[in-house]
C-alpha cells in the first residue's frame, strides 16, 4: 500500500499515541507497530513529546560502557551509545594498552565560542570594520546583559574579530562574537547575543544584518589528547611501524582520511550521543577542522619517541555541555554523567578526546596486523545471527559458527540455525 497523502492535519496536536495510530492508518500498517512503538523504554512518552515535534515513539540504541580508560591520572568509564559492533571493544583493548605508560594526557584551549554576525550593503567595508571594533565596549556590555546567568557563572562576552570575506553577492563583513559559555554548549546563548548585537552593527555602519548565528567550527575550543603505546604491548616495532605507514596514508590522502576520521568520530560520536549532547554540530565542527589547511586530513598525529615507542596526540573542536538540552532533560544522559563522575564541561570534552584518540589507535592496529574486517566481523556475527533469525541461546551458537567458518553472512548464519533446530 503506497501513501497516497503525506498531508496530515492538525498532527502536532495529538498526543504521541494519537499520532502514531494516525501514521499507522495512513501507511496501513497493523497493531504489532503501534505495540512496538507506545513501549518507548527508559524515555517516557511525555519526555519525548518535549524534546522534538510529532514524536510517535523511541529509537533506542544501546549503551555500552568502555573500561580501562586512565584519564589524566584518574579512572573512568565511559558509557557509549553506538549500533555499530566493535567499537565499545576498540576502546576497551587501546585504553588498557597505554595504562602502563600513564594513558591519557588532556587538556581544553577554552570554553570559547563563536556567534557570527553577517553584515552586507556597505561600500567601504575596511571602514566598517574598524567602526565595529571601536564599538567593543558596547559590544560587549549588549552581550552580557543578554545572558546574565552565564555572566553570573564566570562566562560572557571575551572578544571581537571582524573579518572581509568576497562572497557571489559581493563583499561582506562578518563580525566573530567570541563568547566564554562555561559549562553550557552555547549555541542559545552566542546565538541571542548575535541577534541583540545586529541591529546595533547595522546602524554603526549603515549597512543591513542577515545571519546572526553560532559557528560550529568552535576552533576557540579546542580538546586535545596524547598517550604513548610501548612497543611491548602494541607488538613490535613492524606494528608500530604499519600503524605509522596508515597514519601516514591518511594524512595524504582525503579519500583515506575520510574513513580515518570516521573511525574516530565512532567513539567521538558515541559518547556525545550518551550524554545528551549535539552529534551532528561535533561531527560538523570536527570534519570542518580536518579541513582547516585546505586539503581534508588526519584529526589525529602518529609518532615514534626517542625510545621508539609510537605515540598519538589528536586535536579537534569540541564543543560539548552540561547545561541545556537533552543533557538535562533525558534521564538516561544525566546517568551516563554521574557513571563518568564529570561534572564540567571541560572535563567531558578531554575525556571524548581521549576516547576519540583511543578508537584511531584500535583502528590503525587492526589495519596493520590481521586487517579491520577480522576483529569487527567476529563481533557483527551476533547481529548477523539476530538478523536470520536466532534468539535467545541460539544467537551464540551460531555467531560461533560464522566465525569458525570465516562466513558472516545471513545466508550461512540461516543455514546453520536451521542445522541448530532439527
Amino acid at each position: 500500500m503506497n501513501i497516497t497523502n503525506s498531508r496530515i492535519s492538525g498532527l502536532h496536536k495529538m498526543s504521541p499515541v494519537e499520532r502514531l495510530k494516525k501514521v499507522v492508518e495512513v501507511t496501513g500498517l497493523g497493531d504489532d507497530v503501534i505495540s512496538h512503538l507506545t513501549n518507548t523504554g527508559n524515555l517516557d512518552a511525555a519526555t519525548a513529546d518535549s524534546m522534538i515535534e510529532n514524536v510517535i515513539g523511541t529509537m533506542n540504541i544501546p549503551l555500552g560502557v568502555a573500561t580501562n580508560l586512565l584519564v589524566d591520572g584518574h579512572d573512568v568509564l565511559v558509557p557509549m551509545a553506538t549500533e555499530e559492533s566493535s567499537v565499545v571493544a576498540a576502546v576497551c583493548n587501546a585504553a588498557r594498552q597505554c595504562r602502563s605508560t600513564g594513558g591519557f594526557t588532556t587538556e581544553l584551549s577554552s570554553s570559547h565560542m563563536i556567534a557570527q554576525v553577517q553584515l552586507l550593503g556597505v561600500s567601504n567595508p575596511e571602514f566598517a570594520r574598524l567602526q565595529i571594533l571601536e564599538h567593543k565596549p558596547e559590544i560587549k556590555a549588549i552581550c552580557d546583559e543578554t545572558d546574565p546567568v552565564l555572566l553570573k557563572h564566570g562566562g560572557g562576552f571575551r572578544d571581537i574579530e571582524v573579518r572581509i570575506l568576497k562572497g557571489r553577492t559581493g563583499l561582506m563583513v562578518i563580525t566573530h562574537l567570541i563568547v566564554d559559555t562555561r559549562d553550557a554548549m552555547g549555541a542559545n546563548a552566542v546565538n541571542s547575543m548575535a541577534e541583540a548585537v545586529a541591529p546595533y552593527i547595522a546602524k554603526w555602519t549603515g549597512g543591513k544584518t542577515y545571519l546572526r548565528i553560532l559557528s560550529n567550527l568552535a576552533d576557540r575550543r579546542l580538546a586535545r589528547a596524547r598517550a604513548t603505546w610501548s612497543l611491548e604491548e602494541i607488538g613490535g616495532a613492524e606494528v608500530r611501524d604499519g600503524i605509522l605507514a596508515a597514519y601516514d596514508f591518511a594524512d595524504v590522502d582525503p579519500y583515506r582520511a575520510a574513513t580515518h576520521n570516521k573511525g574516530i568520530m565512532n567513539g567521538v560520536s558515541a559518547v556525545v550521543l550518551a550524554t545528551g549532547n549535539d552529534c551532528r554540530a561535533v561531527e560538523a565542527g570536527a570534519h570542518a577542522y580536518a579541513a582547516r589547511s585546505g586539503q581534508y586530513s588526519s584529526l589525529t598525529r602518529w609518532e615514534a619517541d626517542a625510545d621508539g615507542n609510537l605515540t598519538g596526540t589528536i586535536e579537534m573542536p569540541l564543543a560539548v555541555g552540561l547545561i541545556g538540552g537533552a543533557t538535562r532533560s533525558h534521564p538516561t544522559a544525566r546517568i551516563v554523567l554521574d557513571i563518568m563522575k564529570i561534572t564540567t564541561a571541560e572535563r567531558l570534552a578531554c575525556t571524548i578526546a581521549a576516547v576519540g584518540l583511543a578508537q584511531n589507535f584500535a583502528a590503525l592496529k587492526a589495519l596493520a596486523t590481521t586487517g579491520i574486517q577480522k576483529g569487527h566481523m567476529a563481533l557483527h556475527a551476533k547481529n548477523i545471527a539476530v538478523m536470520a533469525g536466532a534468539t535467545g541461546g541460539e544467537i551464540e551458537k551460531v555467531a560461533n559458527e560464522l566465525v569458525t567458518l570465516g562466513k558472516v553472512r545471513v545466508d550461512v548464519a540461516e543455514e546453520i540455525l536451521r542445522d541448530i533446530r532439527k
